[in-house]
């Protein structure tokens, strides 16, 4: 992970101003998720963007915003929680309809903050618009103003690189010592993630309240355990995406989100006393679909110390809600007691080494032969589907990349049971292990 997902970068301004059009733009080229994780609310209107090697969290308000909150008042207040929220705002305006009331109350807004701001006008199509639309927006008094075409580009590079200039770089977030390991506590507002830290570190470096919502963003702490050091990330809590009505509460969840980027682990936690809720599968689904390492923690186990059978009852509500990632290891916990938290350390410490395992290529390739050997890929379009070798493309989780005679042809089934057998055949029982399937490349054309 090299630069801090984290970081938010905030596009703001009225409606119809080409905000959305500016985001599909930035957003286009950013990996596509193609396979659907259980439980996985996908918001349209926030996505990760990468410059080179830095990388960072696009938000667009008007996605935030509802429908209907089209007057001044809720354009400020939108602009108010994207000044106090983001690390950086795109401010745009429209080239073509001119400088307006709502403009220069943001501008003014704008004034106050010491973040950095892109004051942006868009539908500006070339240099002659340029002349003819720019000379107004001098009125507003900024040292600069970044001309731009969102529909079809002018400006566009120019003000990337401003951008860019203005992203943390490589490391510049946190001076870590080397080899820290990064673990992010997720889970819904109130479920004990800053009592849990507290419990770990055995003094109160946080503010701890029964007020859902005290942690408004990520507050890490650094802990060195033994010889090893870790990173705490506490993050504020994720509400249910019906309750998200506050929307600063929405910037906080995306600034949650953005934690679990910049992590290996994430921890979340669960409340025993109100058992398994959608939106801790919701929490769940996150951890998967950025391809994180995970453990469960059941906290407030103490509440159900006298009580087996719903001890029983909710480990089985567990296994069945995280049937999508049963690798993940499940540890019973209490932050009021401490039960549970000495074997929180060691089971870190497994889950890291399989998240950052390396493989040998005859060790893989032995385990493909004998998965193919055991049971005979199936027949496709009267073709047998062949896979020649295997090697590991990366680790942080470990992919492997397959190569076969036809990618497209492999079920969904027989890729399941591929995983189970490199799973089984090198030990990887508690991290997602990822397989991809490439097409042999052809030497000559027939």
């Amino acid at each position: 992970m090299d630069s801090n997902p984290a970081t938010l970068v905030a596009l703001i301004g009225r409606p119809n101003v080409g905000k959305s059009t500016l985001f599909n733009r930035m957003t286009r080229s950013r990996d596509a998720i193609v396979d659907p994780t259980p439980g996985v609310t996908r918001d349209r209107h926030y996505a990760q963007v990468s410059l080179g090697e830095k990388v960072f969290t696009l938000v667009d308000t008007g996605g935030i915003e509802e429908e209907s909150d089209i007057i001044t008042g809720h354009i400020r207040r939108q602009a108010m929680q994207a000044v106090d929220e983001a690390d950086i705002i795109l401010f745009l305006m429209d080239g073509r309809g001119g400088l307006t009331p709502s403009d220069l109350e943001i501008v003014d807004l704008l004034r106050r903050t010491e973040k950095k701001v892109f004051f942006v006008v868009n539908k500006i199509d070339g240099p002659p618009q340029e002349v003819e639309f720019l000379p107004p927006f001098w009125e507003i008094g900024v040292e600069h103003l970044w001309p731009l075409s969102a529909d079809h580009g002018h400006g566009y590079q120019d003000l990337l690189d401003g951008l860019a200039a203005e992203l943390p770089e490589a490391g510049q977030q946190q001076d870590l010592p080397e080899g820290t390991v990064k673990l992010a506590f997720l889970g819904r507002p109130n479920v004990g993630k800053s009592s849990m830290i507290n419990a770990i570190i055995g003094q109160e470096r946080m503010v701890v309240s029964d007020i859902a919502g005290t942690t408004r963003d990520a507050v890490d702490t650094l802990l060195t355990h033994g010889k090893y050091s870790y990173l705490l990330i506490d993050t504020a809590g994720i509400r249910r995406k019906g309750k998200t009505t506050d929307k600063l509460e929405k910037f906080s969840i995306l600034k949650a989100l953005g934690s679990l980027s910049r992590c290996h682990i994430a921890l979340v936690l669960i409340d025993a006393g109100q058992g398994v809720t959608e939106q801790d599968i919701t929490v769940l689904g996150y951890t998967q679909e950025q391809n994180r390492a995970c453990i469960i923690l059941v906290n407030k186990w103490d509440l159900l110390k006298d009580d087996s059978a719903r001890q029983k009852q909710l480990m089985e509500e567990i296994a069945a809600a995280t049937a999508f990632m049963s690798f993940a290891p499940v540890l019973k916990v209490s932050a009021l007691t401490g039960q549970g938290i000495k074997k929180l350390f060691p089971e870190i410490g497994r889950v890291h080494r399989q998240f950052n395992a390396r493989f040998s290529t005859s060790s893989l390739n032995q385990i493909l032969e004998q998965a193919v050997a055991k049971h005979t890929p199936p027949y496709h379009h009267g073709r047998r589907l062949k896979f020649y070798y295997t090697a590991q493309i990366k680790t942080a989780p470990p992919a492997f990349a397959i190569i076969t005679n036809s990618p497209k042809a492999v079920h969904f089934s027989y890729e399941r049971y591929l995983v189970n057998q490199f799973r089984e055949g090198l030990g990887l029982d508690r991290v997602p292990v990822r397989v991809l399937f490439r097409a042999k490349k052809n030497r000559g054309k027939k």
